[in-house]
């Protein structure tokens, strides 16, 4: 294996599945699992952030005349609801997981402790980070980049339903150009979708790669992690 301690980004949009009725298809979470599952059959060290953004979005809160701090912390507790689902899917398939939550709710999660996250990585547990970093203005991408270098991740492998970095929306641009390498100032300049430039520029200070790639494609997470080109890679070289 190319990575030996991994921190995976979901979206918290992408539980829906293409059942836009529902905030979490049961089908998306065991597929997920399953994915999980053979990476920590290789022994890689596999923790996840995931987003909240099927229940709620800290960005919806001015569509409801919410203050947007309350909005943010309305956003990071959904991110703890996913966190548990996700939990229970990988436990149902013998994954051993624990959640740990910025926000503190000892009743569900343990709080966020970053020497016991490494020892429960070590243990060859999977860990989940729900609550994003506890503070509002910073988005799960943030807190991705964060954990990661709080944890010593070898590389933040963001998730998505596109098979990469493309320099325009695919899905709207059929001419749109696939990027296979990219530097972190490149993401930044070009302003592509990657991360948050907060995100970003964490992982460019600490030299932590970035792999975006599409998480539905059969097999492309292992294969990400032993070093096949798949995806694209954003890092500093």
């Amino acid at each position: 294996m190319k990575y030996k301690r991994i921190l995976l980004k979901l979206s918290g949009e992408s539980l829906q599945g293409n059942n836009k009725n529902t905030n979490i298809d049961p089908s998306v979470l065991e597929q997920y699992a399953e994915e999980i599952k053979a990476v920590k059959e290789e022994g890689v060290e596999l923790s996840i952030v995931i987003g909240g953004g099927n229940i709620f979005r800290g960005g919806q809160a001015d569509v409801l005349d919410i203050d947007r701090v309350q909005g943010d912390y309305m956003g990071m507790l959904a991110t703890v609801i996913n966190a548990l689902a996700l939990m229970d899917a990988l436990e149902r398939i013998e994954v051993i997981t624990r959640v740990q939550s910025a926000i503190e709710m000892p009743t569900v999660a343990e709080p966020y402790i970053r020497r016991r996250a490494i020892r429960h990585l070590e243990k060859g547990r999977v860990v989940i980070f729900g609550g994003g970093t506890g503070n509002p203005f910073f988005t799960t991408d943030t807190t991705a980049a964060l954990r990661a270098t709080e944890i010593g991740a070898d590389v933040v492998i963001k998730a998505t339903k596109v098979d990469g970095v493309y320099d325009s929306d695919p899905k709207i641009n059929p001419d749109a150009v696939k990027f296979h390498q990219l530097s972190f100032m490149d993401a930044v300049s070009r302003r592509l979708s990657v991360m948050d430039t907060t995100a970003l520029t964490l992982c460019m200070e600490n030299d932590i790669p970035i792999l975006v790639l599409n998480l539905w494609e059969p097999e492309t997470l292992i294969r990400g992690i032993q070093g096949e080109p798949v995806g694209t890679l954003v890092s500093n070289d």
